[in-house]
């Protein structure tokens, strides 16, 4: 089970954590992924860290101002948000990859998903 959380208002040029938890530890070839979707417009990725390893991966649209990380300890995987412009108001997805194989930005390669939370961006 993913459990995000951590959205809210915020305006524009401000800064927002969001979190999602994991009921247990995802094993070591799992892909953490966020992906938003606004209304009106199709999902999109985000971000995304390899459990191992850490590697990381963000849209050409976050790149800079987002920062995905994750903690072990706590099962729980970070995207912290800076500089946010009206245009990353969204509900925020995590997501959970289960190999390696197949593309991390494409979000029909996740087999789980979290419930969302809602950003959004005041100009």
């Amino acid at each position: 089970q993913l459990q995000a959380c951590g959205g809210g208002l915020v305006q524009a040029g401000g800064s927002l954590r969001i979190s999602c938890a994991a009921s247990r530890r995802p094993f070591s070839n799992y892909v953490m992924g966020w992906f938003r979707q606004a209304p009106g417009k199709e999902r999109e990725f985000v971000a995304a860290i390899f459990w191992s390893g850490g590697s990381t991966y963000y849209a050409d649209s976050v790149k800079g101002r987002f920062t995905i990380s994750r903690d072990n300890a706590k099962n729980t995987v970070w995207l912290q948000m800076n500089s946010l412009k009206p245009e990353d108001t969204a509900v925020y997805y995590c997501a959970r990859k289960a190999s390696y194989i197949g593309s991390i930005y494409s979000g029909p390669q996740y087999d789980y998903w979290g419930q969302g939370t809602q950003v959004t961006v005041s100009s």
